[in-house]
């Protein structure tokens, strides 16, 4: 194995943490922020990139890595936790909303993964995190995830979060699945990707699912989520009170109720 390979548990239904054991030495990385807790003896260090040496050794790597993730939209750094104590330690990392957490052995699915850009969590050193390039305009523009996707290579476990209930899918030779470009959370390889336009004009402009859906081609997994978070964000945002200009902060509770009952515009 090329990758640390580290153990773990996942605690939780929808508001899953994942709970990673490390082996004296044994190092995890992960997403700057997702850390949740971690046992004495495991020391924390923040990275340029994803600590792995697909980028080339010196300053020049560090900063194609650190490169790549801000093409990404992520942040520059990273952070790893290594155990420097003599026993198995335990590091923990929850997801930032909910929904559920995908261990991937990249081992068994032909070593690489490729899946929406904010969809990592962590996974083993080792595992690079770079950028895949749609190659095709139309699944660029209207992909929902643009022209840069996240993608996961090595041999080692890597950790992916989604919204909702999380749902693996086995196609076949030729089988074909269209989904919500939204609800794509994730693909092997070897997937073929494409975006189609939703047929009809009256479906098109009032069906409510948008003018186009992501068209996925086996062989190969997918995996799909119930509840895309910009979906969950714009229904939160639609139930909640809008605060006309000038109004007080305190709308809604018994300091607004009075301020309204006393005359205040």
């Amino acid at each position: 194995m090329n990758n640390h390979d580290i153990d773990f548990k996942l605690h939780g239904d929808d508001m899953q943490f994942v709970e990673v054991e490390l082996d004296p030495n044994e190092t995890v990385i992960a997403e700057a922020g997702a850390l949740m807790m971690m046992e004495d003896g495991i020391v924390m260090e923040t990275i340029f990139g994803d600590g792995s040496k697909s980028g080339g050794s010196g300053i020049m790597g560090k900063l194609m890595g650190a490169g790549k993730r801000v093409i990404t939209g992520e942040s520059l750094f990273m952070t790893t936790f290594t155990n420097q104590g003599t026993g198995k330690r335990h590091v923990s990392f929850a997801s930032p909303y909910p929904g559920k957490i995908i261990p991937m052995d990249l081992s068994t699915l032909g070593g690489k993964v490729i899946c929406q850009k904010d969809a990592f969590l962590a996974a083993a050193k080792g595992v690079s995190i770079g950028i895949e390039f749609q190659r095709k305009l139309g699944t660029g523009f209207f992909g929902g995830e643009g022209f840069i996707m996240q993608k996961l290579e090595g041999d080692g476990l890597a950790f992916v979060h989604a919204g909702g209930t999380l749902y693996r899918k086995n196609l076949q030779k030729g089988e074909v699945l269209r989904v919500d470009t939204g609800c794509l959370v994730a693909m092997t390889a070897d997937v073929e990707y494409n975006i189609e336009m939703v047929s009809g004009v009256k479906t098109a402009l009032f069906g409510g699912e948008g003018l186009f859906f992501a068209t996925l081609r086996g062989p190969g997994s997918v995996w799909i989520q119930s509840l895309p978070f910009s979906r969950l964000a714009s229904r939160v945002f639609a139930a909640a009170p809008q605060n006309p200009a000038g109004r007080s902060q305190g709308e809604g509770s018994v300091a607004g109720g009075l301020f309204d009952l006393l005359g205040g515009k």
